[in-house]
């Protein structure tokens, strides 16, 4: 069974993974609602007792998951945690009918942990707007939520001044090694340990890319330990700061979720050596990846049709992998579906929403010219021969 530990500010024992409803198996464009539900279960046969999910994890189909998954369990067996998603609300009644169809599709009467969803300065206006603190503080008050909090994605001032405004609970944030110093991690995990306030951690293997680590860069990892899992030490690393709570993974398939539990149970910190290693993989990363995407998905749908995380991730491969061809391929296949960077007319409507304030239209056109060379050299190559 997965290590729990008691978190004093809950008065509960929870799991040091929690597991993380945006990433479920698809079967074919849909999520696979069968192999969600079975591997939610199996987490929690496993002693897994967090579960995370949000209305706009896989187009609402998340919940609903969720609501199906746990219908079986004694509800006090585990902790549910949810979001307001307040992007998605037009005005104040809507955000409260939004709050009252998640209590009906996660098919309970609380939520144990619910998060104001993905705060930055925009975000968190409309939040002061609608009041929605301050509902969910009354909602709090009925029993409706047990634990109120956030998660964040914006600068470290901005991080203090929600803080400061409200009584929170707990806070979730983006913390993983390669975002320690290079987006400003550690200010806001510091800020957090000041306070004493619990901290949960999302994209702690950054949407999987420090799973996807090739050879050469992942060196230090493998030389070290050659049988454990490139993600594991990714997982491991943030677990072992004190001040991490749970450490939140979304596991699409049964062997990413046996070795997280594993890595999880009898956890020990990770020792000088274990850190020197992957100070060095950061060092080797930093040389290659310049678009920090993580694959969430809050700059879409763009109203143009084009897939910004897919091309940002056919990008990072080539940056990683150096395929041209590979890259040349995924990206064409992209651009026949007509979800290519050519449609960008740079509204920046996505840029509202992206949680690393990435430079996102002047990123889609510099790959898209990337992507005109490199087809043209590999033409050139092929004529040539």
């Amino acid at each position: 069974m997965i290590d729990r530990r008691m978190i004093p500010q809950f008065g509960c024992e929870i799991s040091r993974l929690g597991y993380g409803g945006m990433r479920f198996p698809k079967n074919g464009d849909e999520v696979d609602v069968e192999e969600a539900v079975k591997l939610l279960r199996k987490a929690y046969d496993m002693g897994v007792n967090y579960f995370d999910t949000a209305v706009v994890y896989h187009k609402g189909e998340s919940e609903k998951i969720f609501g199906k998954a746990f219908e079986i369990y004694d509800r006090s067996s585990y902790y549910l945690a949810d979001k307001m998603s307040i992007w998605v609300c037009k005005d104040e009644q809507e955000m409260k009918d939004l709050f009252e169809r998640q209590l009906k599709t996660l098919k309970t009467d609380y939520i144990d942990f619910y998060l104001v969803h993905s705060l930055n300065r925009n975000h968190y206006q409309k939040v002061k707007e609608f009041h929605c603190v301050e509902f969910l503080q009354e909602m709090k008050r009925q029993g409706k939520i047990k634990h109120l909090g956030f998660s964040f994605h914006d600068t470290y001032p901005v991080f203090t001044q929600i803080l400061d405004d409200y009584d929170w609970d707990f806070v979730q944030i983006q913390l993983n090694y390669l975002d320690w110093q290079n987006q400003g991690a550690e200010q806001l995990y510091r800020e957090l340990e000041k306070r004493n306030l619990p901290c949960m951690v999302m994209e702690p293997v950054r949407g999987g890319y420090l799973a996807t680590l090739d050879e050469q860069r992942a060196k230090p990892f493998l030389e070290m330990e050659p049988n454990r899992s490139i993600a594991s030490w990714a997982i491991r690393w943030v677990e072992s700061l004190p001040q991490v709570t749970v450490v939140l993974s979304g596991m699409s398939d049964m062997a990413q979720l046996e070795d997280n539990v594993a890595m999880m149970t009898n956890f020990e910190p990770m020792n000088e050596k274990e850190l020197e290693a992957v100070a060095k993989v950061v060092e080797e990363i930093r040389k290659v990846n310049d678009i920090p995407c993580t694959g969430c998905r809050y700059c879409m749908d763009c109203p143009m049709g084009v897939d910004i995380p897919e091309i940002f991730a056919i990008y990072s491969r080539l940056k990683i992998f150096g395929k041209d061809k590979s890259f040349v391929e995924d990206y064409k296949e992209v651009m026949e579906n007509g979800n290519g960077a050519e449609h960008c007319v740079g509204c920046q409507q996505c840029m509202n929403h992206c949680p690393q304030s990435i430079e996102i239209p002047d990123k889609l056109a510099m790959i898209h010219r990337l992507y005109l060379d490199k087809k043209a050299e590999l033409e050139a190559a092929e004529a040539a021969k």
